[in-house]
């Protein structure tokens, strides 16, 4: 049987689980793809530190980069270093090289997935990104190879456990965000340094990857509009509880009028749709394909295991074609490289959406149909409007706008927000189907 070497950069906690899970199921996978992955040569930043790996490969730990690279003994390298700087020079580094690579770098991908991906074609190697979204969930050979024969029309996800987790915890017991991202951390589900997660940046790699591969376009990652959860309150989840809603925080990818629309943010969601029972720490993306109608994929979003389970999937399949001649059978997109066109991203002020609007403003007469009239000023129609707490000189104000402008309501909010009577800044949900 065939040999494959394996050259490994960075051995955290998905390093650690590749290196444990290519031990233990060595035989299965062998029998699955028709060669034995052996991992050569393992790089990380400090020899010394502790590694939860089997003992035999303590002995290939080197704090040289280059060194797994130009080994001789490797046939693919995986990068699982993160950021850019390092972890893109080596990429580099090894697909001149001649080398395959498997990375699940989603930063790295998403600011430089189209030039990784021209690189690897000119260097006729193979990349595998399955584990830079979603850990386990299969979404990325979902999307280059499974739905070849349709036109994908849109992408929604859940696709950061950790802010999930957060979501469904002030759902289910009127938890203050600062309480619910205490707990998530206690439980290991977040960072000590949250930022990335709670601010939507991590959602926003992921669906940069998801709407390239969906769309056959470079996506300009600086264009996403991207908007985290740490404004939200208990009060927010209770009126949308009223509305039959939930709150989710939303990775979307579309074409609108020939432009692509790609966003992150929360959104409220109808309790029937699919993804509104998506709660804790899973992942879930929902495609909506000419062809094929609504295809959901769900599972575990992250954790050292389910995401050395993709890396392996992209080890084996790397294998297959190095063992049958095929290397290059898939592009790295899904797409022919001259097939690929770059569409016009769509500003967010551009779309048109229904809106939660949350305000906190002082309980006189007047002041509501002063902030109508505003709306109204602004072509923006008001579906319903809830009060609380009426014995208050301060109260939560919470209005459904009907069909609007993004641009309209900011203008309109801002307008308001200005008002003597408003005491805090505006909290603007938008409103999706989830589909």
């Amino acid at each position: 049987m065939s040999r494959i070497g394996i050259g490994l950069l960075g051995c955290g906690v998905v390093g650690s689980g590749l290196a444990r899970n290519l031990s233990r199921h060595a035989e299965d996978i062998a029998s699955r793809c028709g060669a034995e992955l052996e991992i050569r040569k393992i790089a990380v930043r400090d020899i010394s530190k502790a590694r939860a790996i089997p003992q035999n490969l303590s002995a290939l730990l080197t704090e040289n980069v280059s060194e797994v690279i130009e080994s001789d003994e490797v046939d693919i390298v995986v990068e699982l270093l993160g950021g850019e700087g390092v972890a893109l020079n080596a990429i580099r580094q090894a697909m001149k090289a001649g080398k395959h690579i498997v990375t699940a770098n989603k930063l790295l991908l998403a600011r430089h997935g189209e030039e990784i991906f021209r690189e690897a074609e000119k260097c006729g190697v193979e990349i595998g990104i399955e584990a830079s979204v979603a850990g386990a969930v299969p979404v990325i050979r979902t999307l280059r190879e499974s739905i070849a024969g349709g036109e994908v029309k849109s992408v929604f996800g859940i696709i950061n456990g950790t802010a999930n987790y957060i979501l469904s915890k002030m759902t289910e017991s009127n938890t203050e965000f600062a309480e619910a991202l205490r707990e998530a951390q206690e439980l290991g589900y977040a960072e000590a340094d949250p930022a990335f997660d709670v601010e939507g940046v991590d959602t926003a790699h992921k669906i940069a990857i998801l709407a390239s591969l969906a769309f056959g376009s470079p996506v300009d990652f600086d264009k996403i509009y991207v908007e985290g959860i740490t404004r939200l309150k208990p009060e927010d989840f209770s009126f949308a509880g009223q509305f039959g809603k939930v709150i989710k925080l939303l990775a979307i990818a579309r074409l609108v009028d020939g432009s692509l629309d790609v966003r992150v943010h929360p959104a409220m969601i109808p309790c029937g749709e699919p993804l509104a029972r998506i709660d804790g720490v899973t992942n879930a993306v929902l495609l909506e394909v000419s062809h094929a109608g609504s295809l959901m994929l769900v599972g575990a979003g992250a954790g050292g295991d389910e995401t050395s389970s993709a890396v392996i999937s992209d080890l084996a399949d790397i294998a297959r074609n190095i063992i049958s001649g095929s290397v290059g059978r898939v592009s790295p997109t899904g797409f022919s490289p001259e097939k690929r066109k770059t569409v016009p991203m769509k500003p967010i002020e551009e779309i048109d959406n229904r809106y939660y609007l949350r305000f906190h403003v002082e309980d006189r007469p007047g002041v509501l149909s002063r902030m109508t009239g505003i709306l109204g000023a602004h072509m923006i129609s008001v579906e319903s409007a809830i009060q609380r707490n009426a014995q208050k000189s301060v109260v939560p104000l919470v209005i459904i706008t009907h069909s609007a402008e993004e641009e309209n309501i900011r203008s309109a909010v801002a307008e308001i927000d200005d008002l003597e009577t408003t005491r805090e800044k505006t909290l603007i949900i938008r409103l999706e189907n989830g589909e």
